[in-house]
């Protein structure tokens, strides 16, 4: 399944285990296929700067920067020519979800569902996913 993986989900990998790092493991081994934009891309790598927000991480600087790395290794990248605005509550979250239609996603995989609900567009056809939703849909 062709998903997008909200940062939340990433930071989760790099702070703890659990759900946020299966995900992560499910696009490395193939069985997800993480979904890429520029504006994601500039997200992901704005939030990795931020050294505060990984005081008590289980992955140092360097591990989190190599797993960013492996997980851009295997991400389909996907340009966006139309952008679906006014949509969500937070502007900034829009962009996820213009990914999601461009290129056609099973899934948006949030740890912030609030985030994606009670936008002015709806897509039925993307669902909105916490991680361990996610990890329990692609197990069986």
């Amino acid at each position: 399944m062709n998903i997008v993986v909200d940062t939340n989900v990433f930071i989760g990998a790099c702070i703890g285990g659990g759900a946020s790092s299966k995900v992560i493991e499910a696009c490395i081994r193939g069985a997800a296929h993480p979904l890429m934009s520029d504006a994601l891309l500039l997200e992901y790598e704005d939030v990795l700067g931020r050294s505060d927000l990984f005081l008590r991480a289980r992955l140092n600087s360097d591990e989190r920067w190599a797993l960013f790395e492996i997980l851009m290794s295997k991400a389909q990248w996907q340009n966006i020519y139309f952008r679906w605005r006014p949509n969500l509550r937070d502007a900034g979250d829009n962009h996820i979800v213009e990914l999601a239609i461009a290129a056609g996603a099973g899934a948006i995989v949030t740890n912030n569902l609030r985030d994606f609900s009670g936008g002015n567009i709806k897509f039925d056809h993307i669902q909105v996913m916490r991680p361990d939703e996610f990890i329990r849909e692609i197990s069986g």
